[in-house]
């Protein structure tokens, strides 16, 4: 049986007249919330048309899927991957697709990217596979820029408060996660940014504005 062809990174399907598609990421604390919320306050200042969302959420079947991944029983890494997988094409298709096809921007706190990291290196299952399960289940669709707000391990858990199963996984995860975010935005420069997470937000948030002028 042959080997299947590695997966490129790219936006492999037409989504029409799309301003543009930003994700952020970053372990739990490292301020990427913030500095998405951040985002979309500036752009709708400047009079854009701009779709927030989250994951795993932004559909009913994705807070269900966020309510048995981040609050319910343990799973599997496999069936770990798989739930976001599914919850990730549901937004797609039901949110993220029809907004980018009306010419909306779309800002999303995290995507593809959290997947492969948090279960593709922390957990061991791989990166390519992981990556063609993701495409398939989006379409190809992929973002245009994604944020990668980058904090010590031990500083980000110090801001937050660790209210779910993930969040309360040990500190050598998190540092795992950190790294394996590192390592992807290595992988992906040209898609992948890295930012300080330990700068003050208004003054990062300014930074990834200019980060992302060249899209807008």
């Amino acid at each position: 049986m042959n080997p299947a062809p590695p997966v490129t990174i790219a936006r492999t399907a037409s989504y029409g007249t799309a301003r543009m598609f930003v994700t952020f990421e970053g372990i739990d604390g490292s301020g990427k919330t913030t500095q998405a919320r951040l985002l979309v306050e500036a752009l709708q200042g400047e009079g854009r048309d701009v779709l927030a969302t989250r994951e795993p959420g932004g559909t009913e079947l994705g807070e269900e899927v966020r309510n048995i991944l981040l609050d319910g029983v343990e799973v599997t890494a496999w069936a770990e991957a798989a739930l976001f997988a599914a919850a990730r094409a549901e937004l797609v298709e039901e949110v993220i697709a029809p907004a980018l096809q009306a010419g909306k921007d779309v800002v999303c706190d995290r995507y593809i990217d959290s997947t492969l990291a948090y279960q593709g290196i922390a957990r061991g299952l791989g990166v390519e596979r992981l990556l063609e399960l993701n495409l398939y289940a989006t379409g190809g669709l992929l973002p245009d820029r994604t944020i990668l707000v980058l904090l010590d391990p031990e500083d980000a858990l110090a801001r937050s408060q660790p209210s779910d199963r993930i969040e309360r996984e040990s500190i050598e995860f998190h540092r795992a996660v950190d790294n394996a975010y590192r390592a992807l935005a290595e992988m992906f420069p040209k898609r992948i940014t890295p930012v300080d997470g330990a700068r003050p937000a208004t003054q990062l948030a300014d930074q990834i504005r200019g980060h992302l002028r060249d899209l807008s």
